[in-house]
């Protein structure tokens, strides 16, 4: 299944009903009267959020959606059935976005999440409505008030517990097939990743995370170039970020310096995430051009640099093992119950 992660759609909530004029005609009954019934209301569109998708490919092919109209009302007091929903199913991690003022309209993070995005046009009132002690025979009856139209963009951003950034060629696919059961595309050449792929690392029983590997960054990316910032997005709901610098690179530290650039540039707080600065392709060095180059990072990022080989499988384990301790802290911090600091309690 082919990978899509942002699409625009237009949305159409249904009109309302009509309302009926209407009189009763009975034989044997004077005074019949007004019973003309109410138009039945538009449909709503609704978003759902369900972990059963992982793409927005479903919205390439078909972008206009629209909810059923309300059915006019009918005689003998009968109000119109109100119009079908429409409800557009979307993965779990899904920004809708107004296409016009780029205002975020909800953000669906949690499975069956469900919110209404257009609402369905009332239905008419019937003339039945209209009778009153001094009009005791209306002829007239409301239309159905129109329903809402407008456009939006879906975003997925994946839910994932850690993220993979870097230059093309860094490893990144590399590391992410050594560590977890994902098989992602390999090759000497930059560019092989063209969309997020994701790998669940497992280090033993209730210790598992989610990892992303995203499509390399270059130097300008902000202005377009590459592939851009578009893939970014997927990193801002990451507990840390996993940072892999080629080793066999001339300048590793230079590197470091155009990715955190990048970060910057693109902002929504990714420059501030927990980062995990990793060496990579370590086994293609000497030891003391790698050790040179790892003292380097270290004087420039201010942290210990992991040093790992993929391909080797050597350093993989301490890595997961301190990414997964930003991780834990991360879920032990959403499952703690909020605290009331004006009492000084939490609630049991």
């Amino acid at each position: 299944m082919k990978f899509l992660d942002q699409a625009k759609i237009f949305l159409s909530s249904g009109n309302g009903g009509a309302g009926c004029v209407s009189f009763r005609r009975e034989k044997y009954i004077a005074f019949g009267g007004p019973n003309g019934g109410d138009g039945g209301r538009g449909g709503h569109v609704y978003v759902e959020a369900t972990q059963d998708l992982n793409t927005l490919i479903d919205y390439r092919y078909r972008q206009h959606f629209k909810a059923g109209t309300g059915t006019h009302g009918m005689g003998r007091d009968r109000t119109g059935a109100a119009g079908e929903d429409q409800i557009i199913r979307v993965p779990i991690g899904t920004q809708v976005i107004d296409a016009e003022t780029d205002e975020v309209l909800v953000d669906l993070t949690e499975d069956g999440q469900k919110v209404m995005l257009a609402q369905g046009g009332n239905g008419g009132w019937g003339n039945t409505r209209f009778k009153s002690s001094t009009n005791q025979s209306p002829r007239n009856a409301n239309p159905g008030e129109p329903g809402e139209e407008r456009w939006v963009w879906l975003r997925l951003k994946v839910i994932a517990d850690a993220g993979l950034v870097g230059l093309p060629n860094a490893g990144k696919s590399t590391f992410l097939a050594a560590v977890s059961a994902a098989k992602p595309k390999q090759a000497d050449y930059p560019f092989t990743t063209l969309h997020p792929h994701l790998g669940v690392v497992d280090l033993g029983p209730g210790e598992r995370f989610v990892l992303a590997d995203l499509p390399g960054l270059i130097e300008g990316a902000a202005e377009g170039a590459g592939l851009g910032h578009r893939f970014l997005g997927h990193v801002e709901r990451c507990a840390a970020i996993i940072h892999l610098v080629d080793a066999t690179a001339e300048d590793p530290t230079g590197h470091y310096r155009v990715i955190r650039s990048e970060l910057s540039a693109y902002g929504e707080g990714l420059i501030d995430k927990p980062e995990i600065v990793v060496l990579t392709k370590c086994e293609a060095i000497d030891q003391k051009a790698l050790e040179t180059a790892q003292a380097d990072l270290e004087a420039e990022c201010g942290q210990t640099v992991f040093l790992i080989s993929s391909v080797a499988r050597q350093g993989l384990k301490p890595l997961l093992s301190a990414v997964y301790q930003y991780v834990d802290a991360r879920r032990t911090a959403e499952r703690a119950p909020e605290v009331d600091e004006s009492e000084g309690w939490s609630p049991v």
